[in-house]
């Protein structure tokens, strides 16, 4: 597998028809505009009913519905597609092995097609429980397809590369322990792996290497860019939400997507400051012909790092922030993604009122950033937010310059837009209108001018959004925590198309691959077309616990 010209066809790919895979978080786009041209897609659609005494669809029952497949009872993120094979990630609330019993994060593979189950990554809790890996939260983030690759950021706090084909086509790779890995803290024996489970390439724990501290949960949806791999590495608080245990690990890191090997880490110095976890991912954009990259901050700010990794030089490492300055220097063995500029999104009245400090997490107070900064028209759009835990506050959008350098809180800032409300959303922007669509976590949602910021509507879901906004066919799909899929216009008029309810909370982000609207719910993943007709077969019935 020729990489550098897998990469180049990912980074270059253009978005002219309808027919295209959705090969990572935010689709072909390395910007993350969770935007599709595709046309012809449904503006609404009837989920059916679950056969009595059963978890399964009765499609007989649905109307523009393909195909629907059971999932766990908690699935977050997004599903991607490539090479005729839809990817994602859930807990084992609905085990498809009696091998893999109990509580455990999942990766399903299923066919494109039909909904037939094709394999799947069984990822063990960590043994230190729910102050790095939550109970039950299953697997998060969105994996990334290049070829017949496949890399994710897991539960463990870990980066995995996998064959698209599973074990089916024999285990490849350096790694052959995945007998082990599937029963890793569990006390259990190594299984024998088959060829409906994964086949591990190779493995880079965070933890171990970098001494990461992941809070609750690890979640990164990693992108490459040039052959290099970029992740974050969800470093954060211990369970006395006042300790960071790891201040010196680094937040975000390069890997070599063939071996693993570690290419370079940030030079940020973040750790000290993070005000609870980390949980973005990164985007990408060439900026006046270089690559940079865009990670969201534990500690509130957005940063744009070089893409090439540079040897240390015994610079000082010292935040950017003052109040937790950080006593150490790069080392010159090491590699470093040094900062292009930063931006602090968190304004003067959300840090202080009357003088004193708004401590967070308080409602009108500072928060980190959790969605993916998106890289449009070499601009930067991103907003602020905190843990879902933590409730409703104030939130911050806004527009940056990545032309600039340095300190570009108030030189870079071409607008700002607070009427927003705490997000964990990323936006999403069409082309054709140049407007700008962001659900927060209070359930609304705002359509504003991609442009200049003017808002145009916000419409009320009355529920809170943990997912992001689709756009395409002129249209804007969004769930929420009530179960529903709302299907709005995409224009500067607010007008609501259809609302359907999925049968169990939307936490997750719909997407659109070679014409297929893709929709999930906690429990469910729906396959969605036009007139779409149901397919009839045994592999899409949902649970099949293998003998």
């Amino acid at each position: 597998m020729k990489l550098s010209l897998l990469t180049a066809a990912l980074l270059t790919a253009t978005l002219l028809t309808h027919a295209e895979d959705w090969p990572q978080w935010g689709g072909n786009d390395p910007g993350r505009n969770m935007y599709s041209p595709a046309k012809g897609l449904p503006d609404a659609f009837n989920p059916g009913k679950v056969k009595a005494g059963t978890e399964e669809i009765d499609l007989k029952t649905t109307k523009n519905v393909k195909w629907a497949v059971k999932l766990g009872s908690q699935s977050y993120g997004n599903p991607v597609v490539s090479g005729g094979k839809v990817f994602v990630g859930t807990n084992n609330e609905s085990p498809r092995d009696k091998r893999h019993v109990g509580d455990r994060s999942v990766l399903y593979c299923f066919d494109e097609k039909t909904g037939g189950f094709l394999w799947q990554l069984v990822v063990p809790k960590l043994k230190s429980g729910k102050v790095n890996d939550w109970e039950s939260l299953g697997m998060l983030a969105a994996p990334l397809v290049v070829g017949n690759r496949l890399w994710i950021v897991t539960s463990r706090c870990e980066v995995l590369c996998l064959d698209t084909e599973g074990l089916a086509n024999g285990n490849d790779g350096e790694y052959q322990d995945e007998g082990k890995y599937a029963v890793m803290d569990t006390g259990k024996p190594p299984v024998e792996p088959g060829k409906q489970d994964a086949d591990i390439i190779w493995r880079y724990d965070m933890m171990d290497e970098l001494g990461a501290f992941p809070h609750n949960a690890s979640n990164c949806s990693v992108i490459l860019v040039d052959d290099i791999l970029y992740a974050c590495t969800s470093n954060g608080q211990d369970w006395t939400h006042v300790n960071i245990p790891s201040p010196n690990s680094p937040s975000f890191i390069a890997l070599d997507p063939k071996t693993g090997k570690l290419l370079g880490e940030d030079n940020a110095g973040i750790g000290p400051r993070i005000f609870h976890g980390q949980w973005t991912s990164p985007s990408a954009g060439k900026v006046n012909g270089k690559w940079q990259i865009f990670f969201g901050g534990g500690d509130g700010v957005c940063y744009a790092l070089e893409a090439k990794p540079g040897k240390g030089n015994g610079s000082p490492i010292v935040p950017v922030l003052p109040g937790a300055e950080l006593k150490r220097e790069e080392d010159p063995e090491n590699n470093y993604l040094r900062k292009i500029w930063w931006a602090d999104l968190n304004p003067p009245e959300y840090k202080a009122k009357d003088g004193k400090p708004i401590k967070y997490p308080a409602a009108e107070g500072p928060s980190e950033i959790n969605s993916t900064p998106v890289f449009y028209k070499n601009r930067i759009y991103v907003a602020t937010g905190q843990d879902p835990e933590h409730g409703e506050g104030v939130g911050h959008l806004v527009c940056l310059d990545p032309t600039k350098t340095g300190d570009i809180t108030k030189t870079g800032m071409i607008w700002d837009y607070k009427k927003v409300n705490r997000s964990i959303s990323t936006v999403s922007i069409d082309p054709s209108t140049g407007l700008l669509f962001l659900a927060d976590f209070s359930g609304y949602v705002h359509c504003l001018d991609a442009d200049t910021g003017k808002l145009h509507w916000i419409y009320d879901m009355k529920a809170h959004m943990w997912g992001s906004t689709l756009v395409a066919d002129g249209k804007v799909y969004i769930g929420d925590e009530d179960g529903d899929i709302v299907v709005l216009k995409a224009e500067k008029v607010l007008k609501v198309i259809s609302e359907t309810y999925l049968g169990a909370q939307v936490y997750g982000t719909p997407i659109v691959a070679n014409g297929t609207l893709y929709l999930m719910c906690q429990t469910h993943l729906y396959s969605v077309g036009a007139n779409a007709t149901p397919v009839m077969t045994d592999k899409a019935d949902g649970v099949q616990i293998k003998n």
